[in-house]
């Protein structure tokens, strides 16, 4: 017999055909391939985006620049009065006569409304009774008093004579005394009277609402039939006050001065101002006062500012910006033709450029800069009063590209 045969794994089956491994390396190669390409379009697409997204920017337009003198610090506030009043009743009641309106001037006493004094009217009335009745009774009392001395003198005469004993002399005389205690009580009483009757008639008075001084009502805060209180009742149906008056001889500006700079300030100092309804006006001012303190919140300093005029186009809280102008005469030179904030200038390869807002785009413009003004900028060339520029431009802007001003 022969040897028996030994059978194995056929290794043979287990090699890989040449046509599937360079077909399985081509594969790997093209999803290389396809990923990189993939990364690009994204990449692309992303780059694209970023480029034709609107930013979203600070705006600020620029000012017109102060004439003659230099302005040392430019500042922004309101227009506000010193004497403004909300006209309140002193005593709770309810509206029985609305005697203005808006925007009318009133003269200081002018009736300005009433509210009902049925109830005054009656504890005033009440309080006259009770004055009369005692009178009356004072002029009783004097009459019996009358008697009573008589009476007395005739006791006296009788117990001298003695015809009468002490007693009824006693008796006489304690009358008499009776009488003229009850006659004195009785005219403290009238004097307590009259003093009712003041309190009285001064709330019957009380339901007279009048003007404290000469002005403009600028606010009606109650009608006819509404309950008003010197205090807040709570519910919310109970005015406060009737009206807000305004004295117009009295406006001037008030506004905020960064503590840095308000050592450039002095009481007196020649102010220009603009009021941002009318941009072409300038209003010649001075400093008024410099409120001794700061607001630790804001680091500012408040200051008011008085106008060397008024106009009736200025109102109370109108917004209004302020150039507080040095003594030193008109430097020579180039006149400037704008200020506008210091951030909105960016200094690109030694060219001072500004990026102006038009429509819905930028434009970039390069300007010529004068001396700083506080934390603005004089323009001398470039810019014009009105201009709307961007401020703190993002570093990837670009001429014409679209933004969009942030609200």
């Amino acid at each position: 017999m022969g040897s028996p045969t030994l059978t194995g794994p056929d290794l043979g089956s287990l090699r890989i055909d040449e046509k599937h491994r360079n077909s399985g390396k081509r594969g790997k190669r093209l999803g290389i391939v396809a990923a990189v390409i993939g990364v690009l379009v994204l990449a692309s697409l992303g780059i694209f985006a970023l480029r034709n997204s609107k930013p979203v920017v600070d705006v600020a337009v620029a000012q017109k620049s102060s004439g003659g003198r230099p302005s040392l610090l430019n500042a922004s506030g309101y227009v506000t009065p010193r004497r403004r009043a909300t006209i309140a009743a002193k005593i709770t009641g309810r509206v029985t006569q609305v005697l203005f309106d808006e925007g009318v001037y009133v003269h200081e006493g002018q009736v300005l409304a009433t509210l009902d004094e049925s109830d005054a009217r009656r504890a005033l009335d009440s309080a006259k009774a009770d004055r009369n009745a005692t009178e009356a009774a004072i002029t009783d009392w004097q009459v019996q008093l009358k008697n009573a001395e008589i009476e007395l003198h005739r006791a006296q005469e009788l117990q001298a004579a003695g015809v009468q004993p002490q007693e009824m002399l006693d008796n006489a005389r304690m009358t008499a005394d009776s009488l003229k205690a009850k006659i004195a009580l009785a005219r403290q009483q009238v004097i307590a009277s009259d003093a009712r009757i003041r309190e009285a008639q001064q709330n019957v008075d009380n339901c007279v609402i009048r003007a404290p001084f000469s002005g403009i009502v600028v606010s009606k805060d109650a009608q006819v039939g509404e309950m008003v209180s010197p205090i807040s009742a709570g519910g919310g149906f109970t005015r406060t006050g009737i009206a807000t008056l305004v004295d117009m001889n009295s406006l001037e500006t008030e506004v905020d001065v960064n503590e840095a700079y308000i050592a450039r300030v002095v009481p007196g100092q020649p102010v220009t101002a603009v009021l941002d309804a009318y941009p072409d006006w300038e209003i010649p001012s001075k400093v008024r006062t410099i409120i001794p303190t700061a607001d630790r919140q804001k680091a500012t300093v408040k200051v008011r500012i008085s106008f060397l005029k008024l106009d009736p186009r200025i109102l109370p809280d109108m917004g209004i910006k302020v150039s507080f102008l040095g003594n030193e005469p008109e430097t020579k030179g180039a006149k400037a033709a704008a200020t506008i904030p210091d951030s909105a200038v960016r200094n690109e390869n030694g060219i001072k450029v500004v990026y102006l807002v038009k429509e819905d785009h930028v434009e970039r413009r390069a300007v010529s800069v004068g001396p700083a003004q506080g934390s603005d900028l004089q323009i001398l060339a470039g810019l014009n009063a009105g201009d709307t520029v961007v401020l703190r431009p993002p570093p990837n802007l670009r001429d014409g590209q679209t933004v969009e001003v942030r609200k």
